[in-house]
């Protein structure tokens, strides 16, 4: 009987790797890497979708039955409530695309179970198990590419509704691993086979979620990450996959120091919820948004900021202002934007920086009104033009305490005329003799006078 068992489990691990057995990834360079995170490092800003059941009475998705706020039968329930009625990926997409975002991230399955697209493997999606009987994902793949974005498909890799899933509330799981393995690889196939699915979209990135319930040995996270490779050789997966990923996702609150992946990106929400929720209208302001943006573009991230439609597919009005003002935002100062690396070190300027790429630009963002000329500390090059990004407006500055005798620069100070302040953040752009040199000591003392 156990001769029988061990039988039973390699026959299903074989079923489940055997799509990627012959498929030995060879290992990559890190220039080949920087070449296929290229587009993701220059989109800057993303657009998460949190589109679910969860809608429908605006509880927490997925978690608020994990966490025992209520029954697994009343948050089900919301499946009859879930019309999508007034779904309209065009709609979505064209604001999407005004918002200044170069990518999106669809939530196809959230750790619920319930899938937005008509999968084979369950019948616990949109068209067979909620009101909607529509396939969501499909038309809007279709809109994703007609406006020229990247494609990114959230998928959840625990499934909490799952019966061969072994965990299901907080206090509550099905069996263990260890225990029943065969069981374990019948759940596993089952994500490979969705997976299959999902390739067919041919989506540019992968962003998982709930990796945190297994060991990397248990997800078969090297082979899923062959698996999708196998697909399309030049996708991008997120960090939530036990080590297999490309780039950090750090969540809520901004880093302070920068992540020391050289890839990562902030995924934020607009209130304090992912999904819709009726009663949660603590929204943050543009203004504090659009600064969480520039504080990742200033540590060479990008940002993932976070949409919750209503259950009928509706965008809600606070969140569709948040991401008009990002369009006129972007728009304006498009090339303090896309083309720029990780800015100085903060000694050197009150306030978030970025460089462009050939490192003569010095970008500086302001989120408040000077109260008199702006400084930059440190700088050794000599500086060839000083303008207002957006208008181009040609503005003053002057090296004050730059003495003869010493290799210490003195300070730029720079002059913002009121009337060229933007009502969010502005923009000035430095343009220097080359690649920015900085001064990093600790000042002369003076020895001859």
């Amino acid at each position: 009987m156990k001769m029988k068992r061990i039988l039973c489990s390699l026959l299903c691990a074989a079923a489940v790797s055997g799509a990627v057995a012959q498929n030995t990834a060879v290992q990559e360079t890190e220039e080949q890497k920087d070449k296929r995170m290229e587009w993701f490092d220059h989109a800057k800003l993303g657009i998460f979708i949190h589109y679910g059941i969860y809608a429908v009475n605006g509880v927490s998705e997925s978690w608020s039955f994990h966490n025992k706020y209520l029954p697994y039968e009343q948050y089900m329930v919301q499946c009859d409530g879930f019309t999508a009625k007034n779904y309209d990926p065009k709609a979505w997409l064209d604001l999407i695309k005004e918002s200044g975002a170069r990518y999106t991230v669809l939530t196809t399955k959230h750790h619920d179970g319930v899938a937005l697209w008509d999968t084979k493997y369950s019948d616990l999606n949109t068209v067979k198990a909620t009101a909607a009987k529509r396939d969501l994902v499909t038309p809007f793949v279709k809109e994703v590419r007609k406006h020229g974005l990247k494609l990114g498909l959230y998928y959840s890799l625990i499934d909490w509704s799952h019966p061969d899933y072994p965990n299901f509330t907080r206090t509550e799981s099905r069996y263990n691993v260890t225990e029943d393995p065969e069981r374990w690889q019948k759940f596993l196939k089952f994500d490979f086979d969705q997976l299959d699915e999902l390739n067919k979209y041919k989506p540019d990135l992968y962003w998982f979620d709930g990796d945190w319930e297994q060991s990397a040995e248990t997800w078969n996270a090297k082979g899923m990450s062959e698996f999708l490779r196998k697909a399309n050789k030049n996708v991008i997966i997120n960090s939530r996959i036990q080590g297999y990923g490309d780039y950090a996702t750090p969540e809520q609150g901004v880093p302070v120091v920068r992540p020391e992946e050289k890839h990562w990106e902030l995924c934020m929400t607009m209130n304090d919820s992912w999904g819709y929720q009726h009663a949660d209208t603590n929204y943050k302001s543009p203004y504090i948004l659009l600064r969480t943006f520039v504080d990742c573009l200033s540590m060479g991230g990008n940002m993932l900021l976070d949409i919750g439609p209503k259950e009928d597919g509706t965008i809600p009005e606070e969140q569709v202002a948040v991401l008009k003002e990002f369009g006129r935002w972007t728009k304006k100062h498009k090339e303090a934007i896309y083309d720029t690396r990780a800015g100085i070190p903060c000694e050197h300027f009150q306030g978030y920086t970025t460089l462009n790429e050939a490192g003569d630009v010095l970008y500086l963002y302001l989120p408040y009104k000077p109260n008199g000329p702006i400084e930059v500390k440190g700088l050794m090059n000599k500086v060839n033009r000083v303008w207002v990004v957006g208008d181009g407006e040609i503005i003053q500055s002057k090296v004050y305490n730059k003495n003869y005798w010493s290799e210490v620069p003195g300070n730029l100070y720079i002059d913002v005329p009121e009337h060229a302040l933007d009502p969010m953040i502005t923009v000035v752009a430095v343009l220097l003799d080359g690649p920015i040199k900085l001064y990093r000591g600790a000042g002369k003392v003076i020895e001859s006078n």
